[in-house]
């Protein structure tokens, strides 16, 4: 009978993977590295994932569900458009700043040819009520109707990512970065 799978061994595995593919990049962190980093031997790693494709595409799943947890918690929903946003905002940047290695990896995985289709669509299926709020702020004129909520949502995430590199690079300028991030994106978007 086969030895059931432990919770810690595998969140040692992702937790390798994540410090592994932040300090190298995806393709050079070999998965023999990983399990000896994460203490296990590597047919370990492979009782847990059976290719490194699919550790990528746990992990991003993991990273994703974690930054969704970060950002939607206490969701303002009655509030104004504005207030959502900022709450968003906040809650990003600062999951971004507490997790570096988190956010590098989340922006290398996100631009991967191996995530698949349905790590995708789990990866986003947190954010639904989010993406409804910039689809409704359209609707609403409150945010402009001649961009496209792709390109809201992108942009968001490149000026999010933007003023998370430089807070880590100089946290004495965190609330100046954080502001001024969030103003540039809101006189974007909005009419």
């Amino acid at each position: 009978m086969a030895r059931p799978k432990s919770a810690d061994k595998r969140n040692a595995i992702l937790d390798a993977a994540t410090r592994l593919f932040a300090e190298r990049g995806l393709t050079a962190a070999p998965t023999s590295e990983i399990s000896k980093l994460a203490g296990v031997a590597e047919g370990t790693l492979f009782t847990y994932f059976q290719t490194k494709d699919d550790l990528i595409n746990a992990l991003y799943r993991e990273i994703k569900l974690e930054l969704a947890d970060a950002m939607m918690s206490d969701f303002p929903r009655k509030k104004s458009v504005g207030t959502r946003l900022r709450h968003v905002w906040d809650r990003w940047v600062n999951w971004g700043v507490a997790n570096p290695e988190q956010q590098k990896v989340l922006a290398q995985l996100t631009v991967s040819e191996v995530l698949t289709k349905e790590s995708r669509d789990a990866g986003s299926a947190p954010f639904v009520e989010f993406q409804k709020m910039i689809r409704d702020a359209i609707e609403q004129r409150v945010f402009r109707n001649d961009v496209p909520v792709e390109l809201i949502s992108r942009s968001l995430a490149a000026l999010v990512e933007a003023t998370i590199d430089l807070t880590v690079s100089n946290r004495s300028k965190a609330k100046q970065y954080r502001d001024s991030g969030f103003q540039m994106f809101w006189s974007g978007v909005t009419k």
